[in-house]
């Protein structure tokens, strides 16, 4: 496939897998040979398509900044597939513990896959939560679908809620749709509100900011396919080292400025 339709492919994906999309954008824009003028007017139209992916702000900021941006690209590539954070928190959740989550959450739902004693009470958001609970129950998960009015009995009957982050910054984040409200009342009914966040998720100020002010350019906050949440409302931190304050999560951020993808690029 030519560098130019693999990037088209890249502008159009919404619903593949954040490593498979990180793979195939350094290796489109390794095949395009651009000089560094070039490779951030790409970078930012990149951004400029994906708000809301994390990863693949991480990968190009990590790109534009570096002074050998193919090695930065598959450097990133590597440490993405090699992505723990589904095994920790795998392993961190407790025994027969009941779990809910919102929406179609592919690092949590790997996790999920290796515990035979959890039960998922998955909520159904825009159609995700059914295919969701399927899926679980194919690899001998119990779990049950809950429509979008039980949310938060669901919340707050639960153990533990996880709600999977596309990106986070250092006040907020951004995940699947109906994530505020899940996090917002396992709050009050003082449930655990893990926020599950890989590697290429933690994006520094500059970034988030920059996050933020796209996505109030695309309309209203109630018209959004993601939501935009405070921290406040998280417990723990679950990544590369399992659930871990927030502090000590957020220090995990490896994701330079870039000011280069500060601007957009017009298509």
């Amino acid at each position: 496939m030519h560098p130019i339709e693999r990037l088209r492919y890249v502008a159009r994906a919404s619903d593949a897998d954040p490593a498979s999309i990180v793979r195939e954008t350094a290796g489109a824009l390794a095949g395009l040979r651009l000089d560094p003028a070039g490779l951030v007017t790409a970078c930012r139209r990149i951004v400029d398509r994906h708000p809301t992916s994390g990863p693949l702000w991480w990968l190009c900021a990590h790109m534009v900044t570096a002074a050998d941006p193919l090695a930065a690209a598959w450097h990133c590539v590597e440490g993405i597939e090699e992505d723990r954070t589904a095994d920790e928190l795998s392993t961190a959740l407790p025994e027969d513990a009941t779990v809910c989550v919102v929406g179609w959450p592919s690092q949590v739902a790997h996790a999920l896959a290796r515990r035979g004693d959890v039960t998922v009470l998955a909520v159904d958001v825009e159609g995700a939560g059914h295919g969701f609970a399927r899926r679980m129950r194919r690899m001998d998960v119990e779990a049950a679908e809950v429509p979008s009015g039980g949310l938060a009995a669901a919340a707050a009957g639960a153990d533990v809620v996880l709600v999977e982050a596309d990106l986070v910054g250092p006040d907020g984040f951004v995940a699947a749709p109906g994530s505020h409200a899940v996090a917002a009342v396992a709050y009050c009914a003082e449930v655990p509100v893990w926020l599950v966040a890989g590697v290429g998720r933690l994006l520094p100020e500059p970034l988030w900011r920059s996050v933020l002010s796209r996505l109030d350019g695309i309309g209203e906050p109630w018209e959004l396919d993601h939501d935009v949440a405070p921290l406040s409302l998280v417990s723990q931190l679950c990544g590369v080292n399992g659930p871990e304050a927030l502090a000590d999560g957020l220090r995990r951020l490896d994701c330079p400025s870039a000011p280069e993808l500060l601007r957009s690029s017009p298509f």
